[in-house]
């Protein structure tokens, strides 16, 4: 594995995970959903297990509002890396590395919550399973495309 392989997997998990926050807010805007409490929650349930005091008040709001999405990034990033390691830095069709990308991130967020007791996926309902499973697919789309757009075409050298 290259170093660069390792680069563009990151890069591609960056931009998945941008795609998934688009899609993500415009839901909100269109449906006037409030944003989650997951990430914050999360943040809360690592910070316990770190034993980091995130400060009181106002002060510790702010940090779970700021680590929360950074946490998700990272698992995006995290996710576009292990990806590269998959593909071995060749180009992959993209309906398989939508599906790898995507229900890998779904499944690394949606198991920590359940890990962490922040939420129980087996008691959603069906709106919520949209909810979760669009963003996801858009993570994949874009991280799938970027990587093998970051690939060069069968054929000519590197």
């Amino acid at each position: 594995m290259r170093r660069v392989d390792v680069a563009d997997g990151a890069i591609a998990g960056a931009v998945g995970s941008t795609a998934l926050n688009v899609v993500s807010y415009l839901d909100m805007a269109l449906r006037g959903r409030p944003e989650s409490d997951v990430p914050q929650e999360t943040v809360d349930r690592l910070a316990g297990i770190a034993h980091v005091d995130l400060g009181n008040g106002a002060r510790a709001a702010n940090r779970r509002s700021g680590l929360g999405p950074l946490i998700g990034y990272g698992l995006g990033v995290a996710a576009g890396v292990g990806f590269a390691l998959y593909a071995g830095g060749r180009r992959q069709p993209l309906p398989v590395a939508i599906g790898l990308l995507g229900a890998g991130v779904m499944t690394m967020t949606d198991g920590s919550i359940t890990v962490f007791g922040i939420s129980d996926p087996r008691t959603w309902r069906r709106s919520d399973w949209i909810s979760d499973i669009i963003p996801h697919l858009a993570y994949g789309l874009a991280a799938a495309a970027t990587w093998n757009r970051l690939r060069r075409p069968p054929g000519r050298g590197r």
